[in-house]
Parts: C-alpha cells; sequence; structure tokens
C-alpha cells in the first residue's frame, strides 16, 4: 500500500497495479514503470542513507528523485509542529510548488473546509508531495515537481517508495544524533571535573571532539596531585565510541583515582587499573599513558598501556619523543607492565596526547610521530601556546579521531636534579 499527496485532493491507499478509479494501468504507465529496471532501483536505494546524517539523507533522497522521476525534488522537514522551508534542493526550485503547499501536504491539511474556496497556492497539479514518515514518526515531505506532463502513478508509487526508505534512514539518524548529544553530554560533564596538579606544575589540556556527526569517544586526561610536589599526569583513550565509551572512560577514570591516592609508581597503578577492568567482561580495553613528574628532584616517571608515548619540547623550543616501555591495553588482564624516568627540567614542556592528534589514514605511526618531534616553538613560550601551536600546526581541528593533548612544565626547582636519566626501567 503507497499513499501519496497531489494537488488539493486527499490520496487514498490505492494498491498496487491498480488506477485510483478502478481501473488497469494504460500502456504509458506500464512504460513509465519498466523504464526503471530493478538493478537500477536497487542501486538508488542503497544510495540512500549512507550515512548517519539527517541532512545527507535529505540530500541523497531528493538527488536519487530526480535521477528516477526528473524535474526537481526538495525537503521539507518537520522541525516540532513547524516546516521552514524546503531543504536539500535538487534540480531548478522554480519548479516547485509554494512552500505552503507543501506544509500543508506536511501536515496532511491540503483539503480545504467545506464551503471554502481553495487558496490560489493550493493549485499545483504538477507537484506530488511523499510524506517521510516511519512507524508513529513523520520527518516531513518529499516534494517532487516537473514543468507540463502531471506525474503518472508509476511515478508517485516510485517516490513513495524513496521517501519510506529514506525515512527509516532518518529516523535511526535521530535516534543517533540522540545517543550523540548523550554521550556528549556526559564526557563533557567528566572533564569539566579536573584534577589539582600540584602548584610547582603549569598545566593546560585541550579536548577536540571530531565532529557533530560522529559519535563522542573515549578520550581523557586527567591530573592527581601527589605527595613531596609530585603530580601524575594522565591521558587514557577507551576503544571505540559513544555513551558506553564514555562510562567506560568514567569507570576507568575512577579506579586510577582510587589508586592513585596509594601513591604506587606508575606500572603499578597501570597493572591494578588492569586487574580491575579485566574483571569486568562488558569494559571495554583502553590506552593510557601515565607520567609521574618529579620537580623536586627534576624527573619524570613514564609507564604506558598500549599508548603513544609523549613528547618533550626543551627549553630552547625543540621537541623530542621519549621512550617509554609499552604494554598491552588496559582490560586485557595481561599486565606485564614497566616504567621508565627521564630527566625533566624547569622550562622543559611534557606533551601526553592520544592518538587522534598525530594519526592520519593510511599514513605509518611512526611518520606521524616523526611530523610532531619535528615541531619547534619559540622559547619562553606558555604551555597554552604551546598546546594552541601543536594544534593548529597539526591541523587537529579536522582530525579523523578525537583529541585529548595534555602540557605540563615544572617551575619551579627543590633539591639537585639528576643529572640524566635516573635510574633503568622499574616493573611489576
Amino acid at each position: 500500500m503507497v499513499r501519496w499527496i497531489r494537488s488539493r485532493r486527499r490520496p487514498r491507499p490505492v494498491a498496487a497495479g491498480r488506477r485510483p478509479d478502478g481501473g488497469c494501468p494504460g500502456e504509458a504507465e506500464q512504460a513509465a514503470r519498466a523504464a526503471v529496471p530493478l538493478s537500477a532501483l536497487r542501486e538508488t536505494l542503497a544510495g540512500i542513507g549512507t550515512t548517519l546524517d539527517a541532512d545527507t539523507t535529505c540530500a541523497e533522497l531528493t538527488r536519487a528523485a530526480v535521477r528516477l522521476a526528473g524535474g526537481a525534488a526538495a525537503v521539507l522537514r518537520r522541525t516540532g509542529d513547524t516546516a521552514p522551508g524546503y531543504e536539500a534542493i535538487t534540480g531548478d526550485a522554480e519548479l516547485l510548488p509554494d512552500v505552503r503547499w507543501a506544509a500543508a501536504a506536511a501536515r496532511e491539511t491540503e483539503v480545504p473546509p467545506v464551503g471554502a474556496g481553495p487558496d490560489p497556492w493550493l493549485e499545483h497539479t504538477g507537484a506530488l508531495g511523499a510524506p517521510l514518515t516511519s512507524g508513529d514518526e513523520g520527518y516531513g515531505v518529499l516534494v517532487w515537481a516537473r514543468a507540463g506532463t502531471p506525474p503518472r502513478r508509476a511515478e508517485a508509487e516510485l517516490l513513495a517508495l524513496l521517501a519510506e526508505h529514506a525515512a527509516s534512514h532518518l529516523r535511526h539518524a535521530r535516534a543517533y544524533a540522540r545517543v550523540s548529544r548523550t554521550a556528549g553530554d556526559l564526557q563533557r560533564a567528566l572533564l569539566a571535573e579536573p584534577g589539582r596538579p600540584h602548584p610547582n606544575l603549569d598545566v593546560a589540556i585541550r579536548y577536540l571532539p571530531v565532529g557533530s556527526t560522529a559519535l563522542v569517544g573515549g578520550d581523557w586526561c586527567e591530573t592527581v596531585r601527589l605527595h613531596f610536589g609530585r603530580t601524575l599526569l594522565v591521558v587514557g583513550d577507551v576503544m571505540g565510541h559513544g555513551l558506553e565509551s564514555a562510562v567506560d572512560m568514567n569507570a576507568y577514570r575512577s579506579s586510577l583515582r582510587y589508586i592513585a591516592s596509594a601513591d604506587l609508581p606508575p606500572h603499578r597503578v597501570l597493572r591494578q587499573m588492569d586487574d580491575i577492568a579485566s574483571g569486568e567482561a562488558d569494559r571495554r580495553p583502553a590506552t593510557c599513558l601515565l607520567a609521574r613528574v618529579d620537580p623536586g628532584r627534576g624527573q619524570v616517571t613514564l609507564a604506558s598501556a598500549g599508548h603513544l608515548p609523549p613528547a618533550l619540547i626543551d627549553r630552547d623550543g625543540v621537541t623530542g619523543l621519549l621512550s617509554v616501555p609499552v604494554g598491552p591495553p588496559l582490560g586485557t588482564g595481561l599486565g606485564g607492565y614497566e616504567s621508565a624516568t627521564h630527566r625533566l627540567a624547569p622550562g622543559e614542556t611534557l606533551v601526553l596526547f592520544t592518538d587522534g592528534l598525530v594519526e592520519r589514514r593510511g599514513e605509518d605511526i611512526d611518520r606521524s610521530l616523526d611530523r610532531l618531534a619535528a615541531l619547534g616553538f619559540a622559547a619562553g613560550d606558555a604551555v597554552d601556546s604551546v598546546l594552541e601551536t601543536i594544534l593548529g600546526r597539526l591541523d587537529a581541528r579536522h582530525a579523523e579521531d578525537d583529541v585529548a593533548v595534555l602540557a605540563a612544565r615544572p617551575h619551579i626547582r627543590q633539591g639537585a636534579a639528576a643529572p640524566g636519566e635516573t635510574g633503568g626501567p622499574a616493573t611489576g
């Protein structure tokens, strides 16, 4: 059963293969129906709803309507009780009826009251409207029109099929957008709860979601104030996107804060986080990098769970990468984490980041890291300026994944700094 809206008359459901007046289709209609091979129809339907973005789906729908039936097409979407104007216009917009005609079609009130004459804008015999309805939800109407020949019944059926197919994808897009907003709200709320770095450390953090058409991921940063002037810096990345990743991100952060309060070495913090996560069957794996900064001793101790190494910018603005033993991601239950300690002098800047900052599709990760290591900075740049420079030069605002990046710089010297690396790897 199909239904459509044409001119001023309210349509009734019509069985396939029959005219509205009960007659049989004529040769012209049969020819029109035969003009669209099944293979072409399948290809056209496959081209509608290729993404979970409603704007893209509407554009794909109108292009498909014009490709199969000619003329011009547009969508009048319903937002609450309003239908503001045509969107996703394909073809000559002058062929389309007055938008009030389409708005009446969207509300299914195109029949004037009994005894009232029709409004002039309702007279448009060359136009056809196919409601965008999926289940009990209405999303507007597909409006199609052409000059001269009125639409045939076979064309109306075809456009109704396209509209029905698109409406199903619009329903999924709307549900996707709701989940995305929920995940985004959750992650923004969680990231709005910064930890407390020690006063002898300058810290700056940036978080850039990949875009409005993608679900928020599980990237996060954290700072935990420790005893004796030390601070634990953390970046992590929960695998996947969406509400589940945001929830798991919060679970990792909670366990980190609890474990870090015991002031364990970084590799032992990772081991305990892995034990907790692997005991929960639904917890998603995550990569994580810990950096315990000790400005008094002029050193930083690193441990990694499948995460990329940090960058170190010296006082002359030269960038390099620090080596760190890499263990398996958290949640695998494999353990085997190690720590390594490096020198970190006052005025030097440590940069921790998630892979979205450097990774590019089809590029080797070593080359991506080399691009970061090649960046130079002006001596004395504030940590906020350093982050803005990194994000700008790496074009992070157009990255293919979420980006979380943290920069830290010690500015108070207590005691003697180690002349170089202080101690070998610790394991646990």
